[in-house]
């Protein structure tokens, strides 16, 4: 019988690694005192075995056992495709040169 596993959902925000992609996890916890919902970020490294998620997908990941020194944590599917937006080219500027 396998043991549940932690998971979370969160978006690829690299994949310049083999093998590797970086996920931002987003919780709202409220602050100690206050009682203000805060946003909550962080990012952790998840082992892609065959290299198929891109940057803007979102993944749910799993807790694993330790894969390297910063891996602790695998991709276990991909929710949805993301879309890559380019960044602005001011094309003006390559006009005055």
């Amino acid at each position: 019988m396998q043991k549940h596993r932690r998971s979370l959902v969160g978006r690829v925000i690299g994949d310049k690694m083999d093998k590797t992609v970086v996920v931002l996890v987003e919780s709202l916890r409220p602050h100690p005192l206050y009682r203000k919902t805060m946003k909550r970020r962080k990012k952790v490294k998840a082992h892609c075995e065959n290299n198929d998620c891109k940057v803007g997908d979102m993944v749910r990941i799993e807790e694993s056992r330790p894969i390297s020194k910063t891996k602790h944590w695998r991709v276990s599917q991909v929710l949805a495709k993301g879309q890559v937006v380019e960044p602005y080219k001011d094309d003006t500027a390559a006009d005055q040169t």
